[in-house]
């Protein structure tokens, strides 16, 4: 036993040594060690020291960053999913240039592109020097009067009584400025596109800028003011939710009249028949179509401004419903009247659906939306060769499209809106529709808007035409226009070691004349 405890005793007292020794031994050599480094480092060494516990205190004594609020969350929220909508629409850009330079002839693509190129960065330069001003910012019934560049005050994204600023007409959206301006901006670039397609193949590219300034900049804003900015017809109770009238039908009817004041294209009318001429590649047009239905769901879902999950998805489906039946109707109508599933049909149907529903996607109930929707598609197929039998010659359909169908859905508010406080998100909004069980009074108030920004928007699209027409003159040459604008307007082919159209058409001068207004 005394034995056992004795070698015990020793074990310990050896490991006791042991680590005596070898901490001994460490620090004899880190001595060493520091010795033989020069001056200069050894006296780094205090003042690494000093670092050490400065960092060590410093993390110590730093609070935890407060959490963020559900408000500021929100805030955030919102903001993130407009910006996102913003980005959708913004691509939509690129269905309209695919789509136009599809439906137009191979020597005119580059032109085409440029234009639908150039267009929006014309269109963020004057909505931000004046268009967002007289479109949004405070002043009367007719127009806006505050804003210009941005200035001026403003506390978004403070809301309804807590805003305190010049841009009151935007006070229920609970994002900051910017987020606003990007939303609408991307809206206004959209009606100045419309009209591209419409007076393609024959416009001279440096008019067509400056008319796009122009109803950016002055003409969509002032219109845009009566129904978003407060204006008179919003005092009225006229509802457009998304932009059946305030974008599309506007850019419509500056489309018609370009297209009439320019004239047919050379060959289009012939003996008092209707020539086709065929766009060169429905490959891309089909393309742009689909680039077009998706961003559509950043137009009119995103117009609910924050993300409401129950507004988005229903404003989405009823978005998508009127497209689909849109497509059906067309597809079915051209059919029947004119013989054969026409692609560019199928194509303009679905827009047609699209631009349909803009108004009252976030009014109607999915059954509305798909009656809306079919409706549009049957119109623009009649519509593409009533405009025809004018003369007024629209290589795209936009006039048929976006005028023809804002139109009929901007009415189509007054007939099937289901009334406020049957959705959540409908709390302020058009009184009940016709055709469900409301009078025609939402009826009534919808054609004032349709007739007065019809009116106010052709008056002043007549005036820019004209005076354009007058100084610069609006056409290219007879000679220009039988070779390609690629070639006259930008000096460059989009098909270049491509077989193109050669330069005999086949058609006679007086076939080919220029019709006039």
């Amino acid at each position: 036993m005394y034995k056992q405890k004795s070698k015990t005793k020793n074990r310990h007292s050896f490991a006791r040594n042991y680590v005596i020794n070898s901490q001994s031994n460490s620090k004899v050599k880190l001595f060493n060690l520091i010795k033989r480094l020069s001056p200069s480092w050894q006296a780094c060494l205090p003042i690494a020291c000093l670092i050490v516990l400065g960092w060590g205190y410093a993390a110590v004594a730093q609070t935890p960053a407060a959490a963020p609020t559900t408000a500021e969350l929100k805030i955030a929220i919102d903001t993130l999913w407009v910006a996102i909508a913003a980005f959708l629409v913004f691509f939509m850009n690129a269905g309209f240039g695919m789509l136009e330079t599809g439906f137009c002839r191979q020597k005119n693509a580059v032109n085409v592109l440029s234009k639908n190129l150039i267009v929006f960065a014309l269109s963020t330069i004057a909505f931000w020097f004046i268009g967002f001003a007289l479109m949004f910012g405070d002043g009367n019934d007719f127009i806006g009067l505050n804003g210009f560049f941005l200035k001026g005050v403003d506390n978004s994204p403070a809301t309804a009584d807590a805003y305190k600023g010049i841009f009151s007409a935007l006070n229920w959206a609970g994002v900051p400025l910017a987020a606003k301006f990007l939303f609408q901006l991307v809206f206004a670039g959209t009606a100045a596109t419309i009209v591209s397609g419409a007076v393609a193949e024959r416009i001279k590219f440096v008019d067509f800028l400056i008319f796009s300034l122009l109803l950016v900049g002055i003409a969509y804003p002032i219109t845009g003011h009566w129904i978003w900015g407060g204006g008179w017809l919003a005092d009225r109770g006229f509802w457009d939710f998304a932009g059946s009238t305030v974008v599309h039908s506007v850019g419509g009817w500056a489309a018609l009249m370009g297209a009439a004041f320019l004239g047919p294209r050379l060959g289009k009318y012939q003996d008092k028949q209707v020539v086709a001429l065929p766009g060169h590649n429905m490959s891309i047009a089909t393309l742009g179509c689909l680039i077009l239905w998706l961003g559509w769901f950043g137009f009119n879902p995103g117009s609910v401004m924050a993300a409401d999950p129950g507004a988005i998805s229903h404003i989405a489906l009823t978005t998508n419903m009127a497209a689909a039946a849109g497509g059906i109707a067309a597809t079915i109508t051209a059919w029947l009247y004119l013989g054969k599933p026409d692609l560019s049909m199928i194509i303009n149907g679905i827009l047609a659906g699209l631009v349909g529903i803009t108004a009252s996607c976030a009014y109607v109930g999915i059954v509305s939306s798909l009656v809306i929707g079919f409706i549009a598609g049957v119109l623009v197929v009649f519509s593409v060769t009533f405009f025809d039998k004018l003369g007024i010659d629209d290589p795209v359909g936009a006039t048929s499209v976006h005028l023809v169908c804002g139109i009929w859905g901007t009415l189509a508010v007054g007939l099937w809106s289901v009334g406020p406080g049957v959705f959540t998100w409908y709390t302020l909004g058009p009184e009940k529709g016709l055709f469900s069980g409301g009078g025609f009074g939402q009826f009534g108030v919808q054609l004032l808007g349709v007739l007065s920004v019809g009116g106010f928007t052709v008056l002043l699209s007549s005036i820019f035409w004209l005076a354009l027409k007058a100084t610069l003159g609006i056409r290219v040459s007879k000679e220009e226009e039988l070779e390609g604008l690629d070639i006259g307007e930008h000096g460059m082919e989009a098909y270049s070691g491509f077989l193109k159209e050669g330069d005999a058409t086949g058609f006679s001068d007086e076939q080919g004349s220029i019709g006039r207004l």
